[in-house]
């Protein structure tokens, strides 16, 4: 488990409660006091899941929230709404506009964690393959097993071109060595995770110039940025 939860909110002691028991279930976690840092950061990052207080110093929750959802490259992120506010209509209003789960302060912080499993667990099934992804002059169609960089075709072997699918299937996120061979060979794996770095290195090179697009996270894992 080493998806990363945005938690947003002003609060130092709630967003330091909140992170420490994601931590001891082994949620990776990164803190924002308002919604403009989130969004400067969210350029260049994408979170799995987004824990939102409703009362920002900058924006109100829900502004947020319908900004996220609005968005086409955040929009599949699911977020649950943390807040002093128990009225029903902040409840109902909140789920109408996207967010995935409500929780009020004060809160029982494993429920929280119980809470963003159980999101995970539901959004991970929602979440569509694309079938084509293009992206400046690199152009990927899954369905026929193509891929082009400036109109000019690429050779990838199975592997590769495997590979390349699990990570474009979620931008952003971070897939660890062990859970890119399970997806590969499932239980009838028996290369070592290794093996991975390899592959991965191989398919940079013959990506040219958008191999830089496959990071590799130190200690835990690869992801690809889009």
């Amino acid at each position: 488990m080493n998806e990363l939860i945005a938690i947003i909110d002003d609060e130092p002691d709630i967003r330091e409660l909140v992170a420490i028991h994601l931590k001891k279930t082994g949620f990776r976690t990164i803190l924002f006091p308002d919604a403009n840092r989130f969004f400067d950061w969210q350029k260049n990052n994408l979170p799995n899941l987004i824990v939102l207080d409703l009362m920002l110093p900058d924006m109100d929750g829900t502004e947020v929230c319908k900004i996220i959802k609005n968005d086409e490259r955040l929009a599949h992120i699911p977020v649950i709404m943390l807040t002093a506010r128990t009225d029903e209509i902040d409840k109902v209003l909140g789920l109408e506009i996207g967010a995935d789960d409500y929780v009020t302060k004060p809160f029982s912080p494993k429920e929280l964690v119980a809470r963003v499993k159980a999101v995970l667990r539901r959004t991970e099934t929602k979440a569509p393959e694309k079938t084509v992804v293009n992206f400046e002059g690199l152009s990927i169609d899954f369905d026929k097993y193509e891929i082009s960089i400036d109109e000019k075709p690429v050779s990838l072997t199975p592997t590769e071109f495997h590979i390349l699918k699990i990570l474009t299937r979620k931008p952003g996120y971070v897939f660890n060595r062990d859970r890119i061979l399970q997806e590969l060979w499932g239980e009838d794996k028996i290369v070592i995770a290794r093996t991975i770095d390899v592959h991965i290195k191989n398919l940079r090179d013959k990506l040219g110039k958008y191999g830089q697009c496959i990071q590799n996270l130190r200690g835990v894992g690869y992801r690809i940025q889009l």
